[in-house]
């Protein structure tokens, strides 16, 4: 700092005395150096200031003060020139810093609202991917569940066609062997009482009677017939009395001993419904007859809430559940999925439970927002 003041002055005087160019390109180059050492411009105004107090003070001078100070101005402009460019310079450096921080700024917001973006996506990707993934699983599940209901009801077909053909060949069979052997004894008594006249009053009566016997006979045999097939009791008394004739033919015709219990609003069910209710009864006996080994079963129709729930118990063997025993392959029987495709087409639930050595149970549950009473109407166990 004070090697600039010293070269100032001397260079101030010099261009004060004699006042040429050269001074002028010597007060830029000291201009240059003070910018060089970080001198401002209000310091080197300072400088030039002191410089010019101490020339005025110290005569004599060749020019007079006035002269002198106009050359100091001129001098002194010359100096500030390189100041005056570097902050131009500085200026225009900084206002184009400014604008590439500006751009930087744009960009770095760009950059980051992308980043967003592309988080975003990549979240999008991955839910969408997820969701492809379930959706695939979940066709998976359905198309499994299809085939397996395209199986049971390809096997229940069949088992309903089997079943109606055997059907047809017992009721075909009972028809020629009982029905017309039946027919025929009446009508070969009925050619004797034409042909052939009967002197004795008691052998006429004991021909009536045989011949009454068969037509009982025939007439046993065509509502047995009809039973199977529909009873007619289940639509002109109701479930439970339908239930109570078919397990006093069906002790008499096993020994195994059944007891029955059942709310009487059961009643109120829909036709549809006692029906599914009567067969699912029906099959579930005949499956414990020919398979179970049991000696007692009992069947229980209650309500819970509003839904009316049948259990079919047995003390027999049990068996085990499997895909063959659910689709009802094995034996003559329609099988549980018979009985399990009758509860579902009245909206209700169908479950068995059984283990093999084990006892067997049978559980039914058909909706039913009507009823009201929950008090059971059982019916004691009945003996053969």
């Amino acid at each position: 700092m004070n090697s600039l003041t010293a070269d100032y002055l001397t260079a101030l005087r010099l261009h004060g005395e004699e006042g040429l160019e050269v001074h002028l390109q010597v007060a830029q180059q000291l201009g240059a150096k003070a910018v060089r050492m970080g001198v401002d411009t209000l310091e080197l105004a300072k400088i030039h200031e002191a410089a010019l107090k101490t020339i005025l003070s110290s005569p004599p001078i060749t020019l007079n003060e006035e002269a002198t100070t106009q050359r100091a101005t001129l001098f002194f402009n010359e100096t500030l020139t390189p100041i005056e460019k570097t902050h131009r310079n500085a200026v225009e450096a900084a206002a184009e810093l400014h604008g590439t921080h500006t751009d930087l700024d744009q960009r770095t917001k760009d950059l980051e609202l992308s980043k967003r973006q592309v988080a975003r996506k990549i979240i999008e990707q991955k839910l969408t991917k997820e969701a492809l993934h379930t959706s695939e699983e979940t066709c998976s599940q359905l198309l499994r569940k299809s085939r397996i209901l395209q199986e049971e009801l390809r096997l229940l077909s069949r088992r309903l066609l089997s079943v109606q053909e055997e059907e047809r060949k017992r009721i075909s069979r009972e028809l020629h062997d009982l029905i017309a052997q039946t027919l025929t004894g009446i009508n070969l008594q009925l050619a004797l009482f034409k042909t052939k006249a009967v002197s004795d009053a008691e052998e006429f009566h004991q021909k009536i009677e045989i011949t009454q016997q068969l037509i009982e006979k025939s007439v046993d045999i065509v509502h047995r017939f009809a039973r199977d097939l529909r009873p007619a009791v289940l639509d002109d008394l109701g479930l439970i009395p339908a239930l109570q004739s078919h397990l006093k033919g069906f002790m008499e015709d096993t020994g195994i001993r059944v007891s029955l219990t059942a709310f009487a609003r059961v009643e109120k069910l829909s036709n549809d419904k006692r029906t599914v209710l009567y067969r699912v009864a029906q099959e579930a006996l005949s499956n414990i007859s020919q398979h179970s080994k049991a000696s007692r079963a009992e069947v229980k129709i209650l309500q819970n809430q509003e839904r009316v729930c049948m259990k079919i118990h047995d003390n027999g063997l049990g068996f085990q559940i499997d895909n063959d025993a659910f689709f009802g392959v094995h034996g003559e029987q329609l099988g549980l999925l018979g009985m399990r495709e009758r509860v579902e087409m009245v909206g209700g639930r169908f479950r068995i439970e059984s283990t093999p050595g084990k006892e067997t149970s049978v559980y039914v549950e058909i909706p039913h927002p009507d009823t009201e009473s929950k008090e059971p109407t059982i019916t004691p166990p009945q003996s053969t």
